[in-house]
């Protein structure tokens, strides 16, 4: 679990401006979203953080493959992965891959995410908000379906 209260959350920031994001209302303006997070009660500082944090994911995302996913390999998580992330945020990275939703690329640069600058353990509530932004920033149209059913911890949509 995350013990700073920051975190939590610029994370949970995060996860409404993807809710926005990934809903089919009509697109709100970076100010419109900042008025309706500074009504709900978080700081200008929090939500400053939430969009930086969102940009830097933004520019470093990789370029789009072209080929499509195939499960190749079977990963195993280093000492330092094992240390930082919870059991439950690795099961989920191993159920993703199994799923087919993840590949190498993608899983590698969701791990180094959430490793880097990782204070505490990564919880699952934080792995699945890194995750949803990665695939997110990826592709938005093609991984529309998977972000949301991320989100929303609803699976069973992925095997329809």
């Amino acid at each position: 679990m995350t013990k700073d209260p920051q975190k939590e959350r610029v994370l949970a920031i995060v996860s409404i401006i993807a809710q926005y994001v990934m809903e089919d209302r009509g697109f709100l303006s970076e100010s419109e979203i900042v008025e309706e997070l500074l009504a709900v009660g978080f700081e200008s500082e929090e939500i400053d953080a939430a969009f930086s944090w969102m940009e830097n994911l933004s520019l470093h995302a990789p370029p789009k493959a072209s080929a499509p996913l195939a499960l190749s390999t079977h990963r195993v998580f280093t000492a330092e992965e094992n240390r930082n992330l919870s059991r439950e945020a690795r099961g989920f990275l191993v159920q993703l891959r199994t799923m087919g939703i993840l590949d190498d690329d993608t899983e590698e640069e969701i791990l180094e995410k959430a490793l880097d600058g990782a204070e505490d353990e990564v919880s699952l509530s934080e792995l699945k908000t890194i995750t949803a932004f990665t695939v997110f920033a990826r592709s938005h149209d093609q991984w529309r379906r998977e972000v949301d059913c991320i989100l929303d911890n609803d699976w069973s949509r992925l095997y329809h």
